[in-house]
């Protein structure tokens, strides 16, 4: 048995480059399946409350500071 990837024949490379693309698609298929689809926060309806931009605001400030 290798206990090095380095030193490692050809079919063990193989073998781990098997196991972890069926590992990948095994967590896609799994995210993909746990997915939420139903369309609930997605519509508006007339029951929402809009949000309405106010008159503008003017921040000044009095306070200079001189850097020398």
């Amino acid at each position: 048995m290798n206990h090095s990837i380095y030193s490692a024949d050809r079919t063990t490379h193989l073998k781990i480059v098997v196991v972890a693309l069926v590992a990948g698609i095994v967590v896609a298929g799994f995210s993909i399946s746990a997915r939420d689809t139903s369309d609930e926060g997605l519509t508006q309806t007339a029951s929402t409350r809009v949000m309405k931009a106010g008159k503008p605001v003017v921040i000044t400030s009095s306070g200079n500071s001189v850097v020398r």
